[in-house]
């Protein structure tokens, strides 16, 4: 397919330079450029740092997209546990740099050291089921991150 087929908001922008795209359409434009390339592997870094929940939301829907329809494996690093599990086959969960656990979303997301690190401390139930659309969380605040005090 097209990259624009995956992202039609960016087509309809074209004639405009990419400075002046809001936030969630330059994340979209980043991730475009990468698949110009016709990687076997796109790797990105906090795709939805700072965006909107509903940019989040179809940003995520069209990385599953890319998943399913092109075959193309993603190597993600994203706090926003919750878009991710709805996305991820696999899942390595990092606490001060290192590897806490790892495993499919349904087991990590009963996982308490998970719940502690990622989930406000509580059982959170997210369905992981990849019909779902993506689930936007709300970004952490730095001071309820896990790690050192800040």
């Amino acid at each position: 397919a097209q990259i624009m087929e995956y992202f039609p908001r960016l087509a309809q922008r074209l004639d405009q330079p990419a400075g002046t795209l809001s936030g969630g359409e330059q994340q979209m434009l980043a991730v475009g450029r990468g698949l110009m390339a016709q990687p076997s592997v796109l790797i990105l870094d906090e795709p939805s740092l700072g965006l909107a929940p509903r940019v989040i939301r179809e940003i995520f829907a069209t990385l599953a997209r890319l998943r399913s329809d092109e075959g193309l494996a993603i190597l993600l690093v994203e706090q926003n546990v919750r878009a991710v599990f709805k996305i991820a086959d696999h899942a390595y969960v990092m606490d001060r740099g290192r590897v806490l656990t790892e495993g499919g979303p349904t087991a990590l997301l009963d996982d308490e050291r998970v719940q502690q690190a990622y989930l406000g401390g509580g059982y959170v139930r997210v369905s992981v089921d990849p019909a779902d659309e993506p689930e936007a969380a709300a970004p952490a605040k730095p001071e309820s991150l896990p790690g050192p005090a800040r």
